[in-house]
């Protein structure tokens, strides 16, 4: 035969038909170029494919108990198993039969009494195309793999650029992404906004790379000069953000240009009110100013959490959507647990990925 090499012994075929002499048959056909497994129902067939997964199936359809359009449907409502090419073998008439096949999932059909020329052509057909379907997904998941790896690379050294000239922040920017997504999630976003939201949050000072350090590291109260070039990271974070237009530097760069911005129109740059303030910011502002109040400075102790939240109530309606606020008081309990997380990376010095501003235990009840 060439329509089968050697290499074929690589891949697995199961069988399944409830007439032995079909079954002696396409063992005759296939044994040579494959490793095979049998099943003499569909019951017994859904059972081998929990323990062990073959390349390929060939399936009879009319079979006492659960007939084979029943088997294919199963099998291909499971995520495990979606990939299996299936492929009937039958000797049901074409028309109303394949369609009703093809809609349960199978990839093809063999007629009984059945050709070996034509089986082996169509099983290696589909094992190549089945083979060639996953190496590409192998490959699309590693270039995810590593585009990810970048993106995260490129979000840690531009939150580290952004704090570079203050060695006192310590885990602040991690730590304050963590409660911004908790914040995002109590706030009814989805799963998948609210991480977008965590991965943005720490590039929130990306612009205090271009102020200068006599003002960042000035042991004093600056003076209305300086604030005003202090208040130009925000627009320096957002220009800088803004060369890149995906999701995620889209939302940092508008967390980093308004997250300086108050409920009552008081802040900067451009004096925003209210739900004029994108939610993201929001959000940001109120796990910023969280965190920073918590965290021990060589200017200050850390506050008390309880006067922390009180410090949030207070200016609820002013500085912090009072909505926001309320969020993040009702998540007290699960906000503490994850500072607590975090202080301990913190104490010895670890760091996760940024898959894990959350500890799991947290997302799930989250």
């Amino acid at each position: 035969m060439t329509n089968a090499t050697s290499e074929s012994k690589h891949f697995s075929i199961l069988v399944v038909d409830d007439e032995p002499a079909n079954i002696d048959i396409l063992l005759g056909i296939l044994k040579p170029y494959y490793k095979l497994k049998v099943a003499p129902s569909g019951f017994v067939a859904l059972k081998i494919v929990e323990q062990f997964i073959p390349d390929l199936i060939l399936l009879d359809i009319m079979m006492p108990g659960m007939d084979g359009f029943e088997v294919c449907k199963r099998l291909k409502s499971d995520k495990r198993f979606t990939s299996i090419p299936v492929i009937f073998v039958t000797a049901l008439g074409q028309g109303e039969d394949e369609e009703h096949g093809f809609s349960a999932g199978a990839v093809d059909y063999i007629t009984k009494p059945v050709s070996p020329s034509i089986t082996l052509a169509r099983v290696k057909t589909h094992l190549s195309l089945a083979h060639q379907m996953k190496t590409t997904e192998a490959l699309v998941k590693e270039r995810t793999q590593d585009l990810l790896a970048s993106q995260q690379s490129a979000i840690t050294m531009l939150a580290a650029a952004g704090h570079y000239n203050d060695t006192d922040t310590g885990h602040h920017i991690w730590r304050m992404a963590a409660y911004a997504k908790l914040l995002a999630l109590q706030s009814g976003w989805s799963y998948e906004q609210a991480t977008l939201l965590s991965q943005a949050a720490p590039m929130h000072d990306t612009g205090k790379i271009g102020i200068p350090d006599s003002i960042l590291k000035a042991p004093r109260k600056l003076s209305e000069a300086e604030m005003v070039t202090m208040r130009t990271h925000a627009a320096i974070g957002h220009k800088i953000l803004s060369q890149s237009n995906t999701p995620l530097f889209s939302m940092a760069a508008e967390v980093a240009l308004y997250h300086h911005e108050k409920w009552d129109g008081t802040g900067y740059p451009e004096g925003l009110n209210g739900q004029e303030i994108p939610q993201s910011a929001r959000i940001v502002a109120i796990a910023d100013v969280f965190d920073a109040l918590t965290m021990k400075r060589p200017y200050k102790p850390a506050w008390a959490h309880d006067d922390a939240f009180d410090y949030l109530t207070k200016h609820a309606g002013t500085h912090f959507d009072p909505t926001l606020v309320k969020h993040f008081l009702d998540a007290r309990e699960i906000i503490l647990t994850t500072k607590q997380y975090w202080d301990k990376l913190e104490e010895e010095n670890l760091l996760p990925s940024i898959d894990s501003f959350i500890p799991d235990v947290i997302s799930r009840k989250s």
